[in-house]
């Protein structure tokens, strides 16, 4: 079922709940009773009864913002029927179609007239309901925020190092999610601006124990409209982990940014440290910076926090030995590296490079009840995890294409059995030898959609494709705009000795992310017009109003 039919089905299934428990109510304010059942116009007609603005209606069944919105729309028609108390107004919002059902089915249920109460509102009434007033009011402007935040663009912060120095660590940026074409939300039953879950309330750092922020059960297929780009090379890109394990919902998988360095039908290849695209060097931008690791030995310690005030960005980690310091530096580019090799006291300086065709793979500890098993940590480990690879020496590998046909086997299975049986929701299983697709017996499978490699600007600090795997074009969620807040030490590095001082580099704010340029454009202007909006909006309409008063009298 496709996405727009599934989301008919989900709107009618609400209506006709709505119908049920409401018709009555509809019958005694002067309508009729088939209207309650109509989507859309039966909150059109509440809105109306209840003297607020009518096309907030259109909001009634957005996913996301439409379960606040039907929320507040039921709470306005029970108050229009006598339930004003706090519990009337709880019960409306987590038992909606059955305490609204109780109310529409009770034999002395009747219309209250507001105008006639409102003569012998007590103090304490009127105070009630100003705080009402308020309350709608912050509502409504976490609805806003909610339909820019799931409809146009998102908020993305930068907790790592990976996208050094183009993206530095404690970036906030805002993300265009209709780069790409815009994905429609998946989960429209969830808590707004949470991703994945609500809190960590189990294990320390396991999500698989913390609870969902969205309802799993609710749930609407994998649609992408008016796409009239696709990701290109050196774009950077933001898009959801495609290996999370703990969130079934592709929305709602961690959110990762990474240069997209190969698209669908490239060969992507890691040579000693360097990238090759299609047998060619990497074409490095002029945001980008060639970073490396490297080991210093020296014979006295070095001063960090003077070379992180000198170089920026310097995750390290410092160890003191019977001859003097080692120091294992992380994304030092070829000026940095040459000024730090020429201190007087650096004995000697190593780039680190993995040898070739030894295989990275990472083991991790099961509890049994017994014992302890290992396993391969897929997380850490190189992809496929079949293949002699390393971060330095990776590859060729063709990035798949859809349409494209490949070939399935022992050999080429770890290489697509995510694509096949995760990405593209095929049932896939190897028995005795032979591998079945969908309980078929097969040796090859068509690629259904796009994929792309996503690598990391910081090399040899960063978790990506070269271990996750392809991204899919599901996976994308769009292009960041500009950083709009930054501070530097907002984030602890757990790969670094020393962490950076905190501190506002205002020289960042409202800088274009995504050009490519050496010297990024700003736009403080957009940001003083939306201050200026946003704070000046209320006095220019009430200035307007008692200009026009003045004019009528």
């Amino acid at each position: 079922m496709n996405y727009f039919l599934t989301y008919t089905v989900y709107v009618l299934i609400l209506s006709i709940l709505m119908g049920i428990s409401t018709w009555k109510l509809f019958k005694k304010m002067g309508y009729s009773p088939l209207f309650a059942f109509i989507p859309f116009y039966n909150y059109f007609i509440i809105l109306k009864e209840t003297k607020h603005p009518k096309w907030w209606a259109i909001l009634s069944y957005l996913p996301i913002v439409g379960p606040i919105m039907m929320s507040v729309f039921h709470i306005y028609l029970m108050k229009k029927f006598g339930k004003n108390l706090f519990q009337h107004q709880l019960l409306t919002v987590i038992l909606p179609f059955i305490y609204m059902a109780t109310v529409n089915y009770s034999k002395d249920v009747e219309l209250e007239d507001e105008s006639a109460n409102e003569l012998f509102l007590t103090d304490e009434e009127k105070n009630v309901k100003k705080k009402d007033t308020f309350i709608g009011s912050i509502t409504f402007a976490v609805v806003f925020a909610t339909i820019i935040h799931v409809f146009v663009t998102q908020p993305f912060g930068i907790p790592t190092g990976s996208m050094e120095r183009t993206l530095l660590v404690g970036d906030f940026l805002f993300v265009n999610k209709w780069s790409y074409g815009y994905r429609l939300p998946m989960r429209p039953v969830a808590i707004p601006f949470l991703q994945g879950t609500i809190f960590d309330s189990g294990e320390k750092g396991n999500p698989k124990d913390d609870p969902k922020s969205y309802v799993e059960g609710v749930k609407l297929p994998y649609t992408r409209i008016f796409q009239f780009n696709k990701p290109q090379k050196n774009d950077v890109v933001v898009f959801n982990y495609p290996q999370d394990s703990v969130h079934t919902a592709i929305d709602r998988k961690d959110p990762y940014v990474k240069r997209c360095v190969a698209t669908a039908g490239d060969t992507f290849e890691m040579r000693g440290g360097r990238l090759f695209v299609n047998g060619k060097p990497e074409t490095v931008l002029g945001d980008q910076e060639v970073q490396h690791a490297y080991t210093v030995n020296t014979g006295t310690q070095l001063d960090i926090p003077g070379m992180y005030n000198t170089y920026g960005f310097l995750p390290v980690r410092e160890m003191q030995t019977d001859k003097g310091f080692v120091y294992m530096f992380q994304g030092l580019t070829d000026k940095t590296a040459t000024e730090i090799k020429a201190l007087p006291n650096v004995i000697s300086m190593e780039e680190n490079i993995y040898p070739k065709d030894s295989a990275t793979i990472s083991y991790k500890l099961n509890a049994d009840k017994t014992a302890y098993t290992k396993s391969i940590d897929t997380t850490q480990s190189i992809f496929p995890i079949n293949k002699p690879w390393n971060q330095d020496w990776y590859g060729p590998v063709r990035i798949p294409k859809k349409g494209d046909v490949v070939a399935i086997n022992k050999e080429t299975l770890p290489m697509y059995q995510w694509i096949i049986s995760e990405y593209e929701h095929n049932s896939l299983e190897n028995k005795n030898g032979k591998i079945f697709i969908n309980g078929k017996e097969a040796n090859q499978y068509t690629i259904q959609q796009d994929y792309y490699m996503m690598v990391g600007d910081n090399r040899d600090a960063s978790l990506d494709a070269r271990f996750f795997g392809f991204v899919p074009e599901e996976n994308i969620v769009g292009k960041p705009i500009f950083t709009w807040l930054s501070i530097q030490g907002a984030f602890s590095d757990a790969s670094s000795s020393y962490q950076a001082p905190r501190k506002i580099r205002w020289e960042r704010m409202f800088k274009a992310t995504n050009t490519g340029e050496a010297n990024k454009t700003s736009y403080w202007w957009i940001a003083a017009m939306i201050l200026i909006l946003f704070f000046g909006w209320e006095y220019f309409v009430k200035l307007f109003r008692k200009k026009k008063t003045e004019e009528d009298l």
